[in-house]
This record gives C-alpha cells, structure tokens and sequence, in this order.
C-alpha cells in the first residue's frame, strides 16, 4: 500500500540522507515505526535514528496526562471543498512557535529562541533537522525566502508581509550560522512570534533545495523555459508561484516540515496523506510522530457532513458540523462507533451582523454609520428566544466581545446593548430621523426607501438563517424589514469587499480569548475581512492605494490605540489599549454579536486516544484541532 508513493517521495532522499551525530543523552533512543519498515530495509530511507534532528522535540505524554500510543492506522475525516485539504496544515500545527495548550508560546520547529526588548529575536533550528524529502532544513531556507522571495518583485510584487513592517521599516535579518536566524528591528514588534504560531502562519521559510530549480537565478534557463512552458504559465515567477504552495498543501512535490505530507496528486474525492519520515517529535520512548500512519481527507457536500459522520464514516470530524447536528450523532453512536464531546468555541460571537460602513449606497451608507441605529437593531434582537430554539440554552447571549476566559473579559462589555428591548429600539430610530413609515410599518429612510435590510449570508450553517427568521419577526416590531440573501462563500466575501453588500453575517472575531501578548489589531481597520469595514481595511492594506481611508472619529482611535499597543513598552501599556478597544467597539456596535459559546460537537471514533473530552474549538489561538496536537492521537487498536 502507498509503495508507488512511497517511491516518489523518497527518490531524493537517496543522495540527502547522512549520518548525524549521537543523540544526547537525555534524548530516549529512537525507534522505528513499522511505516518506513521496507524503504528501510531496503536502504532507500536512512533508519530512524538518521532521519531526526540531533535534539528531537521530546514530548512528555505522562505530563500532559496522556496515553503512550502505538503506530498504525488510518484516520479518517472529511472537508467541504477541494481547497480545505489546507486543513492538514492547520491540524497539523508543526510551526516555528506554537501556542501550547495553556495559550504560551512555546519553542517547535525551533530548538528554541531569545529575544532582547521584542526588537530582536534569535531564532535557533535544530541540527539535522530536515524536510520531508531528506533535504536539511537550514538557514539557508530562511535566506531564500527572504532574499529571494519576499523581497524579489516578481514574485512578491507587495513586498515582505504587514506583520514584519514596523514603524514603516523592514528587519534587518542575518544567518550567523546553518542553525541560526535573526531578525531585528529599530522599534519593537511584540506581534512577531505570535504571527509566526497562527493557524494560518506566514512561512518565513521555503524549501529551498527544492524551489530553486524554479528560480531564474539558480535554474539551469533551458530547463527552467521548458517547466515554464510544460506548466502552460506565462513566465518562471508565474510557475514558482503555483509550486511554492506551504499553506495550500496541494502540491505533493513540495517538501514539508508537518506532520503528514501530501501523497495525493491532482483533484481528487480522497486525498491520503502518509506521515513525514523526518518529522522532528518524539514520544519519550523515543517513538517518532506522529502515531497515525496515514490521514484520509474526503471532500464531501456540505450537506453531508453529519450524515456521513453519523454513519461512521468519519474517526474525528469537527468541520462541517454544527450544534442542531448534535442529537443525531448522540443517536448514532451505538451503530457507528463513535463519541460525541461538546468542545466550547473560541470566537467571540458564535452569530454576528455586520452593517458595511463601506456600503456603495450613499443613503443606507448613512443610515448604518449612525450608531443609534446600529444600537436599535441590536435592542430589537430577541437573544434568549435564539439560544433557547437553537442551542436549548447552552449558549450565551450576548454583544460581540471577548469570552470570559480572556483577562480582557467585562460583563458590561458583553452585554452592551444586548437587551431585547423594543421600546429603546423604536425611540432610538425614531431619534435617528427615521420617524416615518409606510402603509406595513416599515420605517422610511430620509430618501423615502423603505427601510429593507438586506443581510447576505454565506448559506453554510442552518443555524444562521434560523437565528436570521427569529430576528426577521422582532425587527418588524421596530419597522425594519430583514431580507436574507444566501450566497456561495466566495462570492458572499467579494461582494462585501467591493462595497456591494448593505450587511452580511459571520462568526465574530476569531480570537475570543486574547491575552496582553495578543496583537488587536483585528480590533482596528487594519483588514477588509473584518466585514464591517472592507475599505478602510484595503486603506491600510495597499498603503492608500485602495478603498478609503477611515473618516470616522472612534475607528480614526481604533488605529492609533492598535499603534499604541505595537509600540508599548510593558504589558500594562499594551492592557490599556485593548481594553479602551474592547470599550469603543461595546459603545459603537460595529459587528452585531447574538450569542457565543455553542457548543461545537466534535465526533471522535472510540478506537482513537488522546483526544481531550473537554477543549475548545478555535481557529485561532488555536488552529482547531491542531493546538491539540493530533500527532499524538493513537488507535487503540
């Protein structure tokens, strides 16, 4: 099985593999997994002792109050579109730092770091460390992709990513050594090492062994013209580009550094990704993860998810379901060998409107940037009735706001203006200048429209236009008539970014749980996907040379307090900017939260181990599964 495969991955680690010296003495001797048994056997793949760095990550399994494992198996899960096989990056969370489960940052790919007042930081990389290829993992993959990539134009026509501009200034970074990287800058950057832990992480490496055979100043010209030209792309950056794909996780030549690499090539139905014979942990009996041998990802149709779930078809799925699918797995238990665990969400609002301040229609554009309004159609939102007919009250009603697990947390913030109250709803539009109504009640705008608030969803989640229907029949109670518009996810974003889109509905802020460390600068117009603002996010995003720049006073304040917190000097500099943040956006309302806190169900085959029973389910900090480390869960058989 996978022995075609197999052959392919490994035909450069002939000539990669060499001999590393001996492991330290508190490093458990390391052991093969039965895997790699025959490449082994074969000499096509150096044993296990040659393929980890000389300090392996050793991971203390009793410590964390979980069970040894066994290597072998098949797990198996599901995704909704073909591009979500990008999942495996995010579940398998192998990074340079990461959070632990305890939200601190902790060294990984690193052996470990320093950093002197967050202008400098050292990064240290594991001797030996390789790719998934067998190729060393060095400094020389950060050089590349600095000096080769970020900064050539062609490939990176924008330049270095935001999060490395400080002050306006690029780091300066160097290679002392192959282990070593450092970045420094002449102002502080506390953002870096926790940009660097995202689900989503801004490779700051590439393989560069690999990707320079793509590169017009390395390639051999007449080979590069002819992958140029068999790739059917216009030029070497075009197809350096399409192959340097980290996050993508589609191109299966690509070396990886995660815990599973990409063994399928093509469009498929199931993709299968076999473990990375390289991957630099260890259990402490010397063990290499990751336990699994094999994940199988099926694309499916969204409407399908629960069901197939239910049928057994899935060892540990958490996407693609919801809460109202929560009793039929409970039903499905006994027959399809599973469990289902009741995991809390980490964002901040499980259901959120967001009025575009950014509307092309100058009329409505006005109408959603008075904060009475805003504060109306909040007060005329009947919460408990939602959480009662969707979440049979295991959720929290609430304004859109951080969970009581962040030390921001303020239950006057979580309730600000989050009582269902139609009397206050009606006198506050009536304060607004929209005091008139047609023949049904509907208020008037001051151009004479009714006042028709089309709300465009993404068509995803049951849930949302169930809560949209409940919201549907109060807001008519304050003369605003809801329309729901579905739309494909994609077109639903690209309308919102051109200014198309009157309101939209979203999940919250992705962190709901921010500590002093954590960047707000999701809390400002620093990015159109915060959809309340998609222009002002472009402003900032192009340097001025799209969208508008913000032409209200308390965003004007979001962005210099945002400011603040990047240049402070200690953590009580960088608590004061979030929480008068955190205030502005609990006065001004700009994402509408109804309730956060649903339970998120999480299906987990009763063969697997090691999966926590209680934990929280969050894109970030988190990454999922991923801050759970799914290379340490095992089939017990």
């Amino acid at each position: 099985m996978y022995k075609t495969t197999r052959t392919l991955i490994l035909a450069a680690s002939l000539t990669a593999a060499w001999m590393l010296p001996a492991a330290a003495e508190t490093t458990p001797a390391p052991q093969e997994s039965g895997f790699w048994a025959t490449e082994v056997n074969a000499g096509d793949l150096p044993p296990v002792q040659d393929r980890l760095p000389k300090e392996p990550l050793v991971v203390d399994l009793a410590a964390k109050g979980r069970d040894f494992g066994t290597p072998g198996g098949t797990l198996r899960t599901m995704v909704t579109r073909s591009k979500d096989i990008r999942q495996m990056v995010v579940y398998g969370y192998a990074r340079l730092v990461g959070f632990d489960q305890g939200y601190k940052i902790v060294p990984d790919l690193l052996s470990s770091y320093e950093t002197e007042g967050n202008r400098k930081f050292t990064l240290n990389l594991r001797e030996g460390h390789k790719w998934s290829n067998g190729t060393p993992f060095t400094s020389e993959d950060f050089r590349y992709w600095w000096e080769d990539v970020a900064n050539n134009e062609l490939l990176s026509p924008s330049g270095p990513p935001d999060f490395l501009i400080v002050e306006g200034k690029l780091p300066t970074v160097s290679f002392p050594d192959e282990t070593t990287v450092i970045y420094e800058w002449d102002d502080p950057n506390p953002d870096f090492l926790q940009s660097l832990a995202q689900a989503r992480p801004p490779f700051i490496y590439r393989p560069s062994a690999f990707l320079k055979q793509f590169h017009e100043k390395f390639a051999d010209q007449e080979e590069l013209a002819f992958h140029v030209e068999d790739a059917r792309v216009k030029s070497w950056a075009a197809l350096h580009n399409k192959l340097d794909n980290l996050y993508k996780f589609d191109n299966h030549e690509l070396p990886t550094l995660q815990p599973w690499l990409n063994a399928s090539s093509g469009k498929k139905i199931r993709h299968n990704f076999v473990r990375n014979p390289y991957y630099h942990r260890i259990d402490s009996n010397g063990v290499q993860l990751p336990y699994i041998d094999v994940v199988e990802m099926e694309i499916v149709a969204p409407g399908l998810v629960a069901a197939k779930t239910n049928a057994g078809e899935s060892d540990l799925q958490g996407r693609g379901l919801a809460f109202r699918d929560a009793s039929i797995l409970k039903k499905g238990e006994a027959n399809g060998g599973y469990k289902t665990l009741l995991w809390k969400t980490g964002v901040a609002s499980q259901i959120a409107i967001y009025p575009n301040l950014n509307f092309d229609d100058e009329g409505w554009r006005n109408v959603l940037r008075d904060v009475r309004v805003r504060r109306a159609l909040s007060l005329g939102i009947d919460r408990k009735t939602i959480n009662q007919a969707l979440y049979f009250k295991l959720a929290h009603p609430g304004a859109m706001s951080v969970l009581p697990a962040s030390p921001f947390y303020s239950e006057e913030n979580a309730q600000s203006w989050a009582a269902y109250d139609v009397d206050q709803a009606n006198a506050l539009l009536d304060e607004a200048g929209l005091d008139k109504r047609d023949k049904s009640s509907i208020r008037l705008l001051p151009d004479g429209r009714p006042m028709e608030l089309v709300i465009e969803t993404a068509g995803e989640r049951q849930e949302v236009e169930n809560a949209l229907q409940i919201v549907t029949d109060t807001w008519r109670e304050i003369g605003v008539k809801l329309v729901m518009r579905p739309l494909d996810r994609d077109i639903l974003r690209n309308r919102v970014f051109a200014g198309n889109t009157m309101a939209s509905v979203w999940f919250g802020w992705d962190d709901g749980i921010p500590q002093a460390h954590t960047s707000p600068a999701y809390l400002a117009p620093t990015d159109q996907v915060f959809l309340a603002w998609p222009k002002w996010g472009q402003f900032y995003q192009t340097s001025g040379e799209v969208g508008e720049a913000p032409d209200m006073p308390e965003a004007e304040r979001l962005m210099e307090l945002a400011h603040n917190w990047e240049i402070a000097a200690n953590d009580e500099e960088r608590e004061a900017a979030w929480t008068e943040m955190l205030n502005i956006h609990a006065d001004q309302l700009y994402a509408i939260g109804i309730l956060n806190g649903a339970p998120q169900p999480i299906v987990v085959s009763n063969r697997l181990r090691n999966v926590p029973e209680q934990a929280m389910w969050a894109w970030e900090p988190g990454a999922h599964f991923g801050i759970h480390r799914p290379d340490e869960f095992f089939f017990a058989d």
